[in-house]
């Protein structure tokens, strides 16, 4: 099925993901913590936009539970534990350019070409017409994915990891028309929690080492050998 011929909500579906891949291009290129948290929400609130479109388009109310979980989720509660964590952390003014930007700005642009080729069998099924949407989905997690490696800032490295979570949740929620809710609840705590998780975490390390980059930790661990 060709993308002209569908309705406005299913193109408004695909444009959604085309945005929410826009802004972890901009989360790869960004500098500053304070903005990567500004776009993850962002990211979030396409997300939240997208899950209740499906819901309207496939007459599912659950959907629009899951709906509002994902935006007081993804774009109140935990930017605004991002922002206390970084406060506390006194990382508001930190910024980190990427080294060799050109570079991995490339190696993303190939990720989306690389998603597009895994999905291309779709176009022989009867899914044909989702085809973009999976694959767009599937360059957001890898995307994360190169966010990851890409930054040494570990709190940087967390908003990328949830970057990816974003991705796999815009490919099931486009995809298959939405989860159960039990599903959605379940993914939805697991994420608070690691985010709960990640931010103790920090605290340990900064307490112990007084870094969170992760070259310096690298090489404590190489002069401890």
């Amino acid at each position: 099925m060709n993308l002209a011929q569908l309705g406005l909500l299913e193109q408004s579906i695909f444009v959604l993901v085309a945005l929410a891949l826009f802004l972890s291009f901009v989360l790869l290129s960004q500098a500053r913590l304070t903005t990567m948290i500004h776009v993850f929400a962002w990211q979030g609130f396409l997300l939240a936009l997208l899950t209740a479109i499906v819901a309207a388009l496939g007459d599912n109310p659950h959907l629009y539970i899951s709906a509002l979980l994902t935006f007081l989720l993804k774009v109140l509660l935990i930017p605004a534990m991002l922002h206390r964590l970084i406060r506390r952390l006194e990382l508001e003014r930190h910024q980190e350019r990427l080294q060799k930007q050109a570079l991995v700005m490339m190696a993303g642009a190939a990720l989306v070409i690389f998603s597009y080729w895994v999905v291309l069998p779709i176009t022989h099924m009867e899914l044909a017409h989702i085809r973009n949407v999976v694959s767009l989905s599937l360059a957001i997690v890898q995307l994360g994915m190169l966010l990851m490696v890409a930054r040494r800032q570990v709190v940087a490295q967390v908003i990328g990891f949830m970057s990816m979570e974003n991705g796999l949740f815009l490919a099931a929620v486009a995809a298959t028309a939405g989860m159960p809710l039990v599903v959605e609840l379940g993914i939805a705590f697991d994420v608070l929690v690691a985010a709960v998780l990640f931010g103790v975490f920090f605290f340990h390390i900064r307490d112990s080492i007084d870094t969170l980059d992760v070259d310096q930790l690298t090489r404590l661990s190489e002069e401890e050998r």
